[in-house]
């Protein structure tokens, strides 16, 4: 069975960097998608971005400039990382999988089918 589960610091403050990690079991990263999604609060989910099978990566293009995805394979890891951030960044952090060698639909939260529990992160000084 897939699990995930997020990890990072809870309060990140104005400007500064988000660094979260998901830490996966029972599937590999050769086989799969992997994405970072988020929910901020009253709203829906956003996509953030993905690191496919190959480990290529693609981001949300608002998110592109100051957004990164990377996989450590050995830690059977993936990690995003987010630079100047501000309040509007406050939400919960997901990660999640779907096994697939290829699809138009990865920037879509519907299409992953196993997610992390969440991980609260709140952007405040």
């Amino acid at each position: 069975q897939v699990q995930l589960q997020e990890s990072g610091p809870g309060l990140v403050k104005p400007s500064q960097m988000l660094s979260l990690t998901c830490t996966v079991s029972g599937a590999h990263f050769a086989t799969s998608h992997w994405s970072w999604i988020r929910q901020s609060p009253g709203k829906g989910l956003e996509w953030i971005g993905v690191i496919d099978y190959d480990g290529d990566t693609n981001l949300k293009p608002s998110l592109k400039s100051r957004a990164a995805i990377s996989r450590d394979t050995s830690k059977n890891q993936f990690s995003l990382q987010m630079s100047s951030v501000t309040p509007e960044d406050t939400a919960v952090y997901y990660c999640a999988e779907k096994r697939s060698y290829g699809s138009n639909y990865y920037d879509q939260a519907s299409w992953y089918d196993y997610w992390g529990q969440g991980t609260q992160v709140t952007v405040s000084s």
